[in-house]
């Protein structure tokens, strides 16, 4: 089969699509990267465009829709990224926290890293109280990589020595070269498969809300549409948090700026 190439109007479809059903925007100079993630699966039906793929799609028709939107999210992620909100976490949050069950919410939780490194910041450091995390993510090929908790050896690289020795179990033989979350640690995090467009207010209130380097895919409509409706499940005095590079100025004014890129709910 030779090599299709995705035209500009075949291009339009697949980002009007992905941006009625997540509010992600996809730029122009994501054509390429539309083309490469979605040829394979054009070749596997034997079509002849990316038009009749487009098609396919909306039909809803093999799981393909699914498999669609997997393929066109991102999932870049890694453990104990952007490091200083997990320092408040350790510093400020836990040691006034007053919950009877604490809850944190790891929103577009990827693969999983980001709610482990909570799982392990809480389970060093909050004694004997009683916690948990839930993490969400639209595609539901990476939520199974998450409850899996298992990853290549090459994702420790960032985790303390420390949390990797008590939390982390190295594999052997056939598994040599991964390592897996400690089952106690699994125990507590949870992963569910979820759009941050529609009404999750079925996963109940938390505590601490994580929504880290989401905002830069959306438009300001977009971002206020998601914002307010997490909003609505963060405790009075909750704290929001988003990403270094990210910021809530002029996408809602019920929160106060406690640091940088960490807000409270008023």
């Amino acid at each position: 089969m030779d090599v299709l190439n995705l035209s500009d109007k075949e291009f339009c479809l697949f980002q009007r699509m992905i941006y009625e059903i997540a509010g992600i925007n996809l730029s122009e100079n994501k054509k390429a990267l539309v083309s490469s993630r979605l040829a394979k699966r054009v070749k596997h039906f034997g079509l002849n465009s990316y038009a009749q793929y487009f098609e396919l799609l909306q039909s809803k028709a093999h799981n393909e829709y699914q498999i669609a939107i997997d393929l066109l999210t991102t999932h870049e992620t890694f453990f104990f990224r952007e490091p200083k909100h997990f320092d408040f976490i350790r510093d400020i949050i836990i040691p006034t926290w007053n919950s009877v069950h604490y809850r944190v919410w790891s929103a577009a939780s990827s693969s999983g890293e980001e709610a482990y490194t909570l799982a392990m910041i809480l389970a060093e450091h909050a004694g004997n109280k009683n916690w948990e995390i839930v993490g969400t993510d639209i595609s539901t090929q990476i939520l199974d990589r998450a409850r899996s908790g298992h990853y290549a050896i090459e994702r420790a690289d960032n985790i303390p020595k420390n949390y990797l020795t008590k939390y982390c179990l190295k594999g052997t033989g056939q598994q040599q070269g991964t390592f897996i979350m400690c089952p106690e640690l699994r125990q507590k995090v949870q992963f569910i498969h979820a759009n941050l467009k529609d009404n999750l207010s079925q996963l109940g209130s938390f505590d601490v809300i994580f929504l880290r380097n989401v905002l830069i895919y959306f438009d300001i409509k977009t971002k206020q549409q998601v914002v307010t409706q997490l909003l609505r499940q963060l405790k009075p005095n909750g704290y929001f948090i988003v990403g270094h590079s990210e910021s809530l100025n002029g996408v809602v004014d019920n929160l106060k700026v406690i640091v940088p890129s960490v807000y409270q709910k008023r």
